[in-house]
């Protein structure tokens, strides 16, 4: 492979998939963060760079591509999390696709992280979007894109800037419609289209298309649409990951809260199976202590049977 060199040959002759590898190792600890630099959509012939993250005791981090492993890293460490990075020199459609990530720390391995699903651009000619009735509308309309390739592809996608979720694919040869509505001011924004093969080879993107919608401008959040991937900035070069490592990063925290509420159970059970324990020996002393003396007055009684029948012999 020539998009990640391993630093280790015996990783690239034994091409284990993530399976077998899972199969065959405990997992234990927490699933990392995986995200990419500098973002997910990057042009063909850019450099880029997969970042994983697991707990501060990471040994080892391992990187899959498309399921079979690809490279393997020590981490480095800042601000009491490790770190791995696995630079791509160039992007291709060799390197473009479903990277995982796992990390080991001591002999314990983690739950593959999930999946990082990272798309070349600039593969093909540039679409042609436009938007109906027109780029100004009122709330409460129905608005249709319209995305046009000349070179016939496999299916088309429609991104808005800051949209949330992943998008939705239309498949078509040469042209595609994209309906949108009922409108509101959330659905406010720039943007673009782009023709595709896969879900990870994409041609150049359109050039942007201002949506104006007008009234209900009480809610101006933007509203969830199946058309809708990826925030920042619209070069793809220069999309990044900062929402998605904010969000794993609250999922770090409650992650560690977990943990503590786990060690406070633990901690209260241990309290309690000892005082169970010695509850129950105290019983077995009681019990053996009433017993002796039951033996011992079962003696004395015996000795006083024994007098009285010497005597009257």
């Amino acid at each position: 492979m020539e998009y990640i060199q391993p630093q280790n040959q015996e990783i690239r002759t034994k091409g284990l998939s993530l399976g077998q590898t899972i199969g065959t190792q405990t997992q234990i600890l927490s699933k990392p963060i995986i995200w990419a630099k500098p973002g997910l959509m990057v042009p063909k012939g850019k450099p880029a760079q997969i970042l994983c993250q697991g707990l501060p005791g990471a040994a080892e981090y391992q990187l899959y591509f498309e399921g079979r492993l690809s490279a393997w890293q020590s981490p480095s460490r800042t601000r009491g999390r490790t770190t791995a990075s696995f630079p791509i020199s160039a992007m291709t459609l060799l390197t473009a696709g479903e990277y995982r990530c796992t990390y080991r720390s001591g002999e314990l391995w983690s739950s593959p992280s999930d999946p990082l699903d990272l798309v070349v651009t600039e593969l093909y000619d540039t679409p042609t979007l436009s938007v109906h009735p027109g780029p100004e509308v009122s709330s409460g309309d129905n608005v249709t894109f319209s995305c046009r390739l000349e070179t016939a592809t496999n299916m088309f996608l429609l991104l808005k800037e800051g949209g949330p979720g992943r998008p939705q694919p239309r498949y078509g040869d040469t042209q595609v419609e994209f309906r949108v509505g009922p409108v509101t001011t959330a659905h406010r924004g720039t943007y673009r289209c782009f023709g595709s093969y896969n879900n990870h080879a994409w041609s150049f993107p359109s050039e942007p298309v201002e949506l104006l919608v007008t009234g209900d401008a009480g809610d101006t959040s933007l509203a969830p649409t199946e058309y809708t991937s990826f925030s920042g900035s619209w070069d793809p070069y220069l999309l990044t990951t900062d929402t998605a490592v904010q969000q794993d990063s609250v999922l770090w925290n409650h992650t560690a809260q977990n943990l503590l509420r786990m060690g406070l159970v633990f901690l209260v059970l241990v309290v309690l199976g000892y005082l169970l324990a010695e509850d129950w020996l105290c019983r077995r002393r009681r019990e053996k202590g009433l017993c002796r003396r039951k033996q011992n007055h079962g003696a004395a009684d015996n000795r006083r049977v024994e007098n009285v029948t010497s005597f009257w012999a």
